[in-house]
């Protein structure tokens, strides 16, 4: 089929602070939970860390002038909390100059600048305060907040409070895979209600500011879940995960309650709710502007009696990224639907969505990614089958703009529609990114 997108559809691309700043002890800013988890030994694939990364703190200017050269429309990054706050109640002013500079070369450019507040990167200060375990985290992050609203004003038209709320808080008090690596459900329940939380009253703070075309919203992964067969264990175990999932962050931000099958099965395990306070829930139903969605890939999932939430994954047929995430561009399709129908009908970006392939640069010139083009092009032409059904999909960022840290898998994992020597930092636009420019030249994919 032949795809089209309007004129005022928004392509974009994404990064964030930890992944390509580097720089991170320079002008004044202090360490984040992921600087002290990455150099614990056997955490992070190759002990690698963002120390460097992208180097993109030194070289924006050189990656504004790329995404130009693209003619991306819309930027977004991640501000670092403790460049900001490299203490508690320390306004750093180096730190602040920095994102201002990146602002001002990109609104130069005409590409939007789009901030996301917190993309996992807690500060060291905050951690040792009880982190988001600590009802306090609300007021400081909000705090944090405001000071960034004043010093950027009006330059920002999107904001966003929070990346993926699942793994700051699942994957990283539950799971133990992302920083700060707990193990303990109990902890991570916590730390997703008081996340949330901040994002409401970030959001309320917001509203004051009463600025002429700024919005705000949040950033939620979103992985749909399919069971392995149709049985009803299996079917069942597809609810769970997908509760445990999406639906424990959709439904207080859009149905003012947590699901109350998942909760049964919290308090089973020993999960209590005294964190919750009254008027918490209504507070976190707050209006968005939009929605940020990312995603990447569906999962496959049958009943195990041996898990503690009776589930398990299971490896599915079609292709798969380097990752080993599935390609299923329709599973997007799909869940479209299902939030346009049970959950909101606000605006929706696709604020992440991309695949990770074994780049090899050819004679130092030329990085063919025919497969990255291949996932990107099937993924857009659902996100334009979706805007012909009114589906109100306003913009598509790709990620990543630059090959980066990729957490826990370091450097190992390769993103970016730019390709980065981490030697030299030299850059080299792949493929992909020649076949973006001329999308969003043409508005077409045929």
């Amino acid at each position: 089929m032949t795809a089209k997108f309007k004129r005022d559809f928004l392509f974009g691309a994404a990064t964030s602070s930890y992944q390509i700043e580097g720089a991170v002890d320079a002008d004044g800013r202090t360490p984040s939970i992921w600087d002290i988890f990455s150099k614990i030994p056997g955490k992070i694939y190759n002990g690698d860390t963002g120390d460097i990364a992208c180097d993109h703190y030194n070289r924006y200017r050189e990656d504004v002038e790329l995404m130009g050269n693209i003619g991306i429309n819309a930027y977004r990054f991640s501000i670092s909390w403790s460049r900001i706050f490299p203490g508690k109640g320390v306004f750093n002013s180096k730190g602040m100059e920095f994102y201002k500079n990146l602002v001002n070369e990109l609104v130069k450019r005409n590409i939007k600048p789009v901030v996301t507040l917190y993309h996992w990167d807690l500060p060291m200060w905050v951690y040792n305060m009880g982190g988001w375990l600590n009802r306090d985290s609300v007021k400081w992050f909000t705090e944090y907040a405001i000071k960034i609203f004043e010093e950027l004003g009006e330059s920002v038209k999107l904001w966003i409070t929070h990346n993926e709320p699942l793994c700051a808080s699942i994957f990283g008090y539950y799971e133990g895979n992302h920083a700060p690596g707990h193990k303990n459900l109990q902890e991570a329940l916590k730390v997703a209600h008081h996340i949330l939380l901040s994002h409401a009253c970030v959001v309320k703070e917001f509203r004051k500011f009463n600025f002429k075309n700024g919005e705000i919203g949040i950033t939620l992964n979103q992985i749909p879940v399919y069971p392995a067969t149709k049985s009803e264990e299996d079917m069942e175990a597809a609810f769970i995960r997908d509760g445990y999932l999406n639906r424990w962050f959709l439904d207080p931000l859009f149905k003012n309650s947590y699901p109350e099958d998942m909760k049964k099965i919290y308090e089973g395990l020993n999960v209590n709710f005294d964190f919750i306070e009254d008027s918490d829930l209504q507070d976190i139903s707050i209006k968005n502007d939009f929605l940020g969605i990312n995603y990447y890939s569906r999962e496959l999932v049958k009943f195990s009696p041996d898990s503690p939430l009776r589930f398990k994954g299971v490896s599915g047929k079609f292709p798969k990224t380097e990752m080993g995430w599935e390609i299923v561009p329709e599973a997007l399709y799909d869940h479209i639907l299902r939030l346009r129908k049970e959950y909101t009908k606000i605006p929706i970006y696709i604020t992440e969505n991309g695949a990770a392939f074994n780049d090899r640069v050819l004679k130092k010139v030329e990085v063919r990614d025919e497969k990255r083009i291949d996932y990107l092009k099937r993924h857009l032409i659902e996100v334009a089958k979706l805007n012909q059904k009114r589906m109100d999909i306003r913009g598509y960022f790709v990620w990543s703009l630059l090959d980066n840290f990729e957490w826990q898998f370091g450097y190992s994992k390769r993103f970016g529609i730019i390709y980065v020597d981490y030697k030299t930092q030299e850059r080299i636009l792949k493929n992909s990114a020649f076949w973006y420019r001329d999308l969003i030249k043409s508005r077409v994919i045929k």
